[in-house]
């Protein structure tokens, strides 16, 4: 297992304590389950979208819930009573807890189930508030277009 050290970028920055608390017990709690596969992709500068694998699961055995910052999905698995003998159980059907941190402001804006596959799709939607804004001093000229207009080109 690789232990990555911190050390250096806490010393130079400030306020980002839980980034890397976050990185260092994802390292730590990675216990190598990989069940159910997952893609996690980016569709726009704001949007996301992460697909789940979830073949054999109804929407009855699915639960998501979103949290401040934490989307857990998890499956429960069904116990089917049936006069089936089964000659090989290649289909897994076991229940699983998936977690997935979330930046901040970004919410699950809708959640589907077809063909087997969960999809998640994600936006984050920062508040106005909080989005960059110039500061101007006082005395301070406003910016102005330019609008080059060289007669000695227009001539020539």
């Amino acid at each position: 297992m690789n232990r990555f050290d911190f050390t250096p970028y806490r010393r130079s920055t400030v306020g980002f304590d839980r980034l890397f608390d976050l990185l260092e017990n994802q390292v730590r709690n990675n216990s190598g389950d990989n069940y159910p596969p997952f893609n996690i992709e980016r569709r726009g500068e704001d949007n996301y979208r992460i697909t789940l694998a979830v073949a054999g699961f109804k929407p009855d055995d699915l639960e998501i819930t979103a949290q401040q910052n934490l989307l857990v999905v998890q499956g429960r698995k069904r116990e089917e009573e049936s006069e089936r003998e089964m000659l090989h159980l290649g289909i897994a059907n076991r229940a699983f807890e998936r977690r997935f941190e979330l930046a901040d402001f970004v919410r699950v804006e809708s959640a589907d189930l077809a063909d087997g596959l969960l999809v998640i799709d994600l936006v984050r939607e920062v508040p106005e508030a909080m989005k960059p804004k110039k500061i101007a001093l006082p005395g301070q000229k406003k910016l102005e277009v330019v609008e080059h207009q060289d007669k000695q080109a227009d001539a020539a």
